[in-house]
C-alpha cells in the first residue's frame, strides 16, 4: 500500500502593511515605543487600577516583557516563590514581604546578585541571622531594611544586618533582644546610616546610643520612644550635625535635670521632635528643650505635662514652629492664651482631650494665628458655638478640623463650619448635634475628601443628599450608628462621589441590599463596615464582591442573613482582602473553607458561628497558609488539635481567644448613644498609663 504524502505547507507569517499603504490612523507596535514613555502609560494604568497591570501583561509577549521590565515593587504570597519573582521581575528595586506571615532563611538565602534597594519584614518571622547575612550578601545595594517587630533578632542578627555598608535606613523597631553589643555593630558597618528606628529596644543604654552618634555622623533620623536612655547620650545626640527628626516617645529616663543638661548644647539642624508621654517631664524641662533647638518646626508634648504660662512665654524661642501638638493636656490659667501670643506662626495645632481649655482662651488663640491650617479640639466639652464662630471667622483656610464630642456645640454653630471654611478636606464631627441643615451647608466645602458624622441622629437622608451633590472628592465618610441613615442615602452618596475608598454604616439599621449595590459602583471602594445591619444579605455582598476588587477590610459581624454564598463571591473575586470579621453570621464550614483561598487573607474573627465545627475551622485555617492573626471563642480551643494549633502559630499566626456571651439584640442608636453618655467619666487631668 501506498504511504500517503505529506505537503508542507509554507509557514504562516503576519503580515505588515507595507508604508505606502499604511495609514495615519494605524498605531505604531508597541515595542517600538521608548520605555520611558511605555512607562509612562503602565503608571497612568496603574493609578487607575493596579489590576489593569496584570491584564496587561496577558496581552501579548511584548506586553509581558515590558510589564516585567517596569514593576519596581514586588509583594508576593509566598516566600518560597521569590526565586521565581525576582526572575520575573529583573527591575525590582523594592521587596515587600509584609504579605509573608513566615519567611524562612532558606528563602532569603535563595536570593542571588538581586538589585533590591530595599526589602520590608516588618511583619514576617521565621528568619534569623544566616538569612539576613544572606540577604547582605546577595544585595550589595541594599540601602534600606525594615525588620520592625522581629521579637526573635538580637545581636547575631545585627551583627549581619552590619554587613549592608550601604544601608541609609534601619528599623530595629520592637526587636527587643538587641543590645548595645548589636547596636555597635551596625553602627561600626552602616557610617552612612540616615534614619534607624530603637523604638522598644529594651536593651538599648546610653553607651550604645553614644557609639552610635559618634560613628554614624549622617543620621537625619533617630526614634528612641522607649528605650532606657538617660541624660548621659543627649550630648552625643546635640552633636549630630544633621540631625533633623527626634524621638524620644515614652522615655522614663528623660526629666528635668536630663533636659537641663542641653543648656550648653544647640541643635541648629533638629526640625521635629516628639517628646508625648515623657511622664517626668514638667514646663521648666520644656523651656531647656526649645532654648537648645531654636529651629523647630513640630514638637509634640502630648500626655507631657501642665501648660502653664511660663511653658507658653518661652515658645516665643522657636518663632519657626509650625506645629504643636498638646492632646491629653491639662492647661493652666492663660496656659493657652500665651501659646497664642508666642507661636503665630502655627499651621498645625492639637488640643484633642485637654482639660482647662476656654471659649475666651481658645477664640484669642485662633485670632492671632492667621495661617492656622489643622486644628484638633478633639473631646474638649466646655467649649460652645462662641469658640466655633472665632474658629470659623479667624481661619477660614482650614484644610482639617478635628471636633468629636464637643456636645455643648449647637446645630446653629456648625452651620457655621460649611459657611465660613470652604477649603476644609478633613471634617471629624462625630457625636454631634449635626442636622440636615448643617449637611446642607457643609456642601459648600467641595474639596471635602474625609467626612465623618458618626453618632449624629438628627441626619437624614436628605442632609447626605447635599453631600453627594457637592463633594466629589470624598473618599472616607463615616456615618456609624446614625439610626435615620437608609438606602437612599447612601445612593446618594455611591453615585455623586465615585472616589469612595472607606464607609462606615455599622449599626445603620434601616439599610439594605440596595445600599451594596449601589455602593458596589465605586470601583476603589477598599474598606466596607455594615456591622449590625441586620437587613442586609448575600445578595448585597455579592455585588460588592464583583465590582469592589480593590476590597480589602470588611466588617459584616452581625449581619446574620450573610451566608455561604457570599464567601464563595468574595473568594471568587475578592483577591484584594486581607481583614474580615464574620461573627454572629449565618456562615458554615463550606463558606469559611471557600474564603481560606484567598491567598492574601491576614486577620479574621470568627466569634459565635453557629454553623462552624473544629473540623472545618482547622481546615480553614490549615488552607489559608498567609493568616497572621485570628480571633476565636475560647470554647473553640479545647476541641482542636494541639499539634495542629501549633502548625498554624509556626506559620507565623497569633491567635486571640474571645470568651463573650452570646448576644443578638442590638440597641437603637437613639438608646445606646444615652447609655452611653449615662457611663461617660470625667477626661483624665494629663497623665495617661
Amino acid at each position: 500500500m501506498a504511504m500517503p504524502t505529506h505537503t508542507h505547507l509554507p509557514k504562516r507569517r503576519r503580515l505588515s502593511p507595507s508604508p505606502a499603504t499604511a495609514t495615519a490612523t494605524e498605531v505604531a507596535p508597541l515595542d517600538s515605543l521608548a520605555d520611558e514613555l511605555l512607562f509612562l502609560v503602565l503608571d497612568r494604568v496603574a493609578a487607575a487600577d493596579p489590576r489593569a497591570l496584570k491584564s496587561f501583561a496577558l496581552a501579548s509577549r511584548a506586553c509581558r516583557d515590558a510589564e516585567s521590565r517596569h514593576r519596581r515593587v514586588l509583594r508576593p504570597y509566598r516566600a518560597d516563590l521569590l526565586r521565581a519573582a525576582l526572575a520575573r521581575y529583573p527591575s525590582a528595586a523594592r521587596l515587600d514581604l509584609t504579605l509573608c506571615p513566615r519567611v524562612p532563611d532558606s528563602a532569603l538565602s535563595s536570593l542571588s546578585s538581586a538589585p533590591l534597594r530595599a526589602v520590608d519584614l516588618s511583619r514576617s518571622r521565621g528568619f534569623g541571622a544566616p538569612g539576613l547575612a544572606a540577604l547582605a550578601a546577595a544585595c550589595p545595594g541594599l540601602a534600606d531594611l525594615d525588620l520592625s517587630n522581629g521579637l526573635d533578632l538580637g545581636d547575631a542578627a545585627a551583627a549581619e544586618v552590619a554587613r549592608a555598608r550601604g544601608l541609609r535606613r534601619l528599623s530595629l523597631s520592637r526587636c527587643k533582644p538587641v543590645t548595645d553589643m548589636g547596636l555597635g555593630c551596625v553602627a561600626v558597618g552602616c557610617p552612612d546610616l540616615r534614619e534607624i528606628a530603637l523604638n522598644w529596644c529594651l536593651g538599648i543604654t546610653d553607651l550604645g546610643v553614644r557609639f552610635l552618634a559618634l560613628k554614624c555622623k549622617k543620621l537625619a533620623s533617630l526614634n528612641l520612644s522607649y528605650t532606657m536612655i538617660s541624660k548621659d547620650c543627649l550630648p552625643a545626640i546635640m552633636k549630630l550635625p544633621n540631625l533633623e527628626v527626634l524621638s524620644l516617645v515614652g522615655c522614663v529616663g528623660i526629666d528635668d535635670d536630663a533636659l537641663a543638661t542641653l543648656e550648653n548644647e544647640c541643635s541648629k539642624s533638629l526640625q521635629v521632635l516628639d517628646m508625648s508621654n515623657c511622664q517626668n517631664v514638667t514646663d521648666e524641662g520644656v523651656s531647656s528643650v526649645v532654648k537648645a533647638m531654636p529651629n523647630l518646626l513640630e514638637l509634640n508634648l502630648s500626655y507631657c505635662c501642665h501648660v502653664t504660662p511660663s511653658m507658653g512665654k518661652c515658645f516665643q524661642m522657636i518663632p519657626k514652629l509650625q506645629t504643636l501638638k498638646l492632646e491629653g493636656s491639662k492647661f493652666m490659667a492663660d496656659g493657652l492664651k500665651y501659646i497664642g501670643i508666642s507661636c503665630v506662626s502655627l499651621r498645625e495645632l492639637s488640643l484633642s482631650k485637654c482639660s482647662g481649655v476656654t471659649d475666651t482662651d481658645l477664640s484669642f488663640v485662633v485670632s492671632r494665628l492667621k495661617n492656622l491650617l489643622k486644628l484638633d479640639i478633639t473631646c474638649n466639652r466646655n467649649i460652645t458655638d462662641v469658640s466655633l464662630a472665632a474658629i470659623t471667622s479667624s481661619c477660614p483656610s482650614l484644610v482639617s478640623l478635628k471636633m468629636e464630642s464637643c456636645s455643648h456645640v449647637s446645630s446653629e454653630g456648625l452651620r457655621l463650619i460649611g459657611k465660613r471654611c470652604s477649603h476644609l478636606e478633613e471634617l471629624d464631627i462625630t457625636d454631634s448635634d449635626l442636622d440636615d441643615e448643617g449637611l446642607k451647608a457643609l456642601s459648600g466645602c467641595s474639596k471635602l475628601s474625609s467626612l465623618k458624622i458618626g453618632i449624629c441622629m438628627k441626619i437624614s437622608d436628605e442632609g447626605l443628599m447635599h453631600i453627594g451633590k457637592s463633594c466629589p472628592e470624598l473618599r472616607d465618610i463615616d456615618l456609624y450608628r446614625s439610626g435615620a441613615i437608609s438606602d437612599e442615602g447612601v445612593t446618594q452618596i455611591a453615585q455623586g462621589c465615585p472616589m469612595l475608598e472607606s464607609i462606615n454604616l455599622s449599626y445603620c439599621t434601616e439599610i439594605t441590599d440596595l445600599s451594596l449595590a449601589a455602593l458596589s459602583k465605586c470601583a476603589k471602594l477598599n474598606t466596607l463596615e455594615i456591622r449590625g445591619c441586620s437587613s442586609v444579605s448575600s445578595v448585597g455582598l455579592s455585588e460588592i464582591a464583583t465590582g469592589c476588587r480593590l476590597l480589602a477590610k470588611l466588617d459584616i459581624k452581625k449581619c446574620f442573613a450573610i451566608n455561604d454564598v457570599g464567601m464563595l463571591f468574595l473568594s471568587q473575586f475578592s483577591h484584594s482582602l486581607r481583614q474580615i470579621n464574620l461573627s454572629y453570621c449565618s456562615v458554615t464550614d463550606i463558606g469559611l473553607l471557600s474564603l481560606s483561598s484567598i491567598c492574601g487573607l491576614q486577620s479574621m474573627t470568627i466569634v459565635h458561628l453557629a454553623g462552624i465545627t473544629p473540623n472545618g475551622l482547622m481546615a480553614a485555617l490549615m488552607v489559608c497558609g498567609g493568616l497572621k492573626k485570628v480571633k476565636l471563642h475560647t470554647a473553640f480551643r479545647s476541641m482542636m488539635p494541639p499539634h495542629m494549633l501549633k502548625v498554624v502559630e509556626a506559620r507565623g499566626c497569633i491567635f486571640q481567644w474571645i470568651d463573650k456571651p452570646f448576644q443578638v439584640e442590638q440597641e437603637r442608636c437613639d438608646i445606646w448613644k444615652q447609655q452611653s453618655q449615662d457611663v461617660l467619666v470625667p477626661l483624665p487631668s494629663y497623665r495617661i498609663i
